[in-house]
């Protein structure tokens, strides 16, 4: 028992590190983005806990909530009033409040602070009143107990409350969806954590029925419908003295059973949309930033939905913003909201393509677009044009690799001396589930195996080998913890990068006639250093970050 103890307490330690380190990315960024609004930043933490509170004739609770704005320091006719407004609250409210200060006399002095300093101001002013129930665990599998104990907390949590508790349950327990699933006799809930799903608890119809009505009406869709529908709901979420803004987007869609949801859950913390927190290899990493900081060319980024393509995508905008360039974006949906970056949306259901979107926005003179995604051969035209003419141009491109996202690309647009010198990069990457560092197992991996991996990596330059030993071959698996349920704790990026050097060109001018996807890899491996992404995944394998089982599941 007292390991259990020293565990929880590392973990509780840990947790703490991590909430820290957010909340100091938090205040970091709310300090560039006051800087950009033109207003004086203020570090919360200093006084959130030990404000005097004041808000007699300055603020309502109703207008603090619906503004996202806190009163700080009553004044008079010879002291300021102070606001802590964020980076939400409207820029009207900000004129109104300043200008009937002004009409008294009086002045109003608004300081920038976290959503983070908010909520636990918020808190103190209009304190939560709620039942607290219990976390939920995912079952192991076989685990029936688990599932019926989550079930009946499910079950009996209050009408009001239980889409708000499922989100901040999946939030806790870093799940990227959650399953609604109605099945003949119950309705069943999962969650995607890591990748894989997982079942968390069986809810009655009429459990199901006040679920789909709160989610109908937050999301703006009918829970009667029998044609599939989108809606997205946002939610503050607020943990361990830090709060993050959750984008979450439905999806529903009519079964034999009634009405299926999913819900995507986006954690959207601007100040983790950092290149350097994806856990990308350093060569890469250079390749990407020299890219990046060249005026113009062509960027894309393919791969599977749920590969991670736009948290790449948005970390490299976040890393462009600054008050030097403008950023403007076209998305469908937009997943994450970025502060000092022009987003618009685009409804390719209802007849919007991203090539009028792109050739309308090219005249508000960009120096940075993005792309949500190039499906068609007007949208691709487009974008090389605005590549070659000064704009550095992102976006995202579905294909299996990035040699295969090449040639389905002159397929798209035929041979196109143009596009060679347009496009400069592509990246290719999946998301794979990353061992438990605490309880991982070493072990020696059977002979035909070992044969396979020496196949796989033959090529493979020894500076891309570091700590790769082929003649000693190991591997690890997985092993339960009390922190890592299923021996694995969060994910990894396992990525493939084309830089499109001349040799690559030469496919696109027409110089080499057979533009196969298996041609541009082997020209990719020998001229521009190339490692595909099952000799990423499996350099990752034997360096004990992740198994030889989930690079082959994701690849």
């Amino acid at each position: 028992m007292p390991y259990v103890v020293e565990e929880d307490s590392h973990a509780l330690a840990e947790e703490s590190k991590i909430q820290q380190a957010r909340r100091d990315h938090e205040e970091k960024s709310t300090a560039q983005r006051a800087a950009l609004l033109g207003l004086p930043y203020l570090d919360a933490r200093e006084f959130e806990e030990k404000l005097d509170l004041v808000r007699e004739g300055m603020m309502t609770v109703k207008e603090m909530h619906e503004w996202r704005m806190v009163p700080l320091q009553m004044g008079s006719e010879y002291q300021p009033y102070r606001f802590g407004a964020t980076s939400n609250t409207p820029e009207s409210v900000l004129k109104n409040i300043r200008q009937k200060y002004s009409d008294q006399g009086r002045e109003a002095q608004i300081f920038l602070i976290t959503n983070s300093g908010f909520m636990t101001l918020m808190n103190r002013y209009d304190p939560p009143k709620k039942v607290i129930y219990d976390d939920i665990t995912i079952a192991k599998s076989g685990d029936s107990t688990t599932i019926e104990q989550v079930s009946k907390t499910l079950n009996s949590v209050g009408s009001d409350q239980i889409l708000d508790y499922l989100i901040d349950q999946a939030d806790r327990l870093g799940a990227s969806d959650i399953h609604v699933e109605n099945q003949r006799n119950f309705i069943r809930i999962r969650m995607r954590v890591d990748g894989a799903l997982h079942p968390v608890a069986e809810i009655n119809k009429d459990k199901y029925r006040i679920l789909m009505g709160a989610i109908g009406s937050r999301a703006n869709i009918s829970s009667a419908a029998n044609t599939s529908q989108s809606g997205h709901i946002q939610k503050d979420i607020h943990r361990e003295g830090a709060t993050h803004l959750l984008n979450i987007r439905i999806e529903t869609v009519p079964s034999m059973y009634g009405q299926d949801a999913v819900m995507r859950l986006f954690n959207f913390d601007e100040s983790m949309l950092n290149l350097d927190l994806l856990g990308i290899p350093a060569r890469e990493m250079a390749e990407i930033k020299e890219i990046t900081r060249h005026p113009r060319g062509m960027m894309l980024m393919v791969g599977p939905t749920g590969s991670g393509k736009s948290t790449t995508l948005y970390s490299m905008l976040n890393a462009l913003n600054n008050s030097e360039r403008k950023i403007l974006t076209l998305e469908d949906p937009i997943e994450y909201g970025i502060s000092g970056i022009t987003q618009i949306p685009v409804d390719t259901t209802h007849g919007q393509t991203f090539a009028d979107g792109l050739r309308s926005i090219l005249r508000m003179d960009p120096d940075v677009v993005m792309l949500g995604e190039i499906r068609d051969v007007d949208t691709a035209k487009t974008a090389i044009q605005a590549s070659i003419t000064g704009h550095l141009v992102l976006s995202s491109f579905h294909a299996n690799s990035t040699a295969a996202a090449f040639s389905r690309m002159i397929g798209m647009i035929g041979i196109n001396p143009i596009f060679s010198s347009a496009i400069r990069l592509l990246i290719a990457q999946r998301l794979v589930r990353k061992l438990y560092d605490g309880s991982k197992q070493e072990y020696v991996p059977d002979e035909a195996t070992q044969n396979w991996i020496r196949k796989t990596l033959e090529g493979v330059s020894p500076e891309r080998m570091e700590g790769v030993d082929l003649n000693n071959i190991k591997l690890w698996k997985p092993v339960i913890h009390p922190d890592a349920p299923f021996g694995y704790k969060g994910r990894i990026v396992i990525m493939e990068q084309m830089v499109v050097n001349h040799n690559i060109q030469a496919f696109l001018r027409g110089d080499i006639s057979d533009a196969n996807p298996e041609n541009i890899e082997k020209e990719a491996k020998q001229s521009a250093g190339l490692i595909t992404l099952i000799q990423a995944g499996t350099l990752a394998a034997l360096r004990g970050e992740t198994t030889l089982e989930e690079v082959n599941k994701s690849i």
